[in-house]
């Protein structure tokens, strides 16, 4: 795994876990010698990971379309800055710059940006890893939905399999790194 693309918050939500846990993801990534890849901007928890990635001696690149450019959200420092015309341009870049996903605590484009990976993993069109950094039991509701379309028959419980979870960021990365061929059942 050279590459990790993480979906995050442009908040930092209101609990100081989340910001330390975004810190913790970023400097993991540097010491372990794998490239963050994400949404390029200097806000929220986005902007803690990258900046803590960066800090610890690490590689980032980030994918933004031009439009949060011009709204000055953009990440100057980064080792690489990507600017594209659109949101669905960023998230194909993201993933085809990626080895794995994780997921953190974020709102609305966070969701979005999982759903869509799980998604073109569920219908092949990748193989990657996704974990949840299930930051004080953030996504536990996600979970529980996860569980609740399996049991009505709307998902299969191999596809649900392939959303690993760990409330800690050294094991999610372990576990990410372990996996050879995620679920595709």
């Amino acid at each position: 795994m050279r590459s990790v693309c993480v979906f995050c918050g442009s908040s930092f939500g209101r609990r100081q876990s989340y910001a330390d846990a975004a810190a913790e993801v970023g400097r993991l990534l540097a010491e372990r010698d794998i490239t963050l890849v994400y949404g390029g901007g200097n806000v929220g928890l986005m902007g803690v990971t990258a900046d803590a990635c960066l800090a610890a001696g690490g590689r980032v690149i980030g994918v933004i379309p031009q439009s949060m450019v011009e709204r000055e959200i953009a990440h100057l420092a980064l080792t690489h800055l990507r600017i594209v015309n659109s949101m669905h341009e960023r998230k194909a870049m993201m993933a085809e710059l990626a080895d794995a996903f994780i997921a953190m605590p974020g709102g609305f484009g966070t969701f979005e940006e999982l759903f869509e990976i799980l998604t073109w993993r569920q219908i092949r069109l990748h193989e990657k890893a996704l974990g949840l950094l299930n930051v004080e039991g953030y996504f536990d509701p996600l979970l529980a939905l996860a569980d609740h379309a399996v049991n009505e028959g709307f998902l299969r419980a191999g596809h649900r399999a392939n959303l690993l979870t760990s409330a800690r960021a050294a094991d999610l990365l372990a576990v990410l790194e372990g996996c050879q061929k995620p679920v595709i059942a």
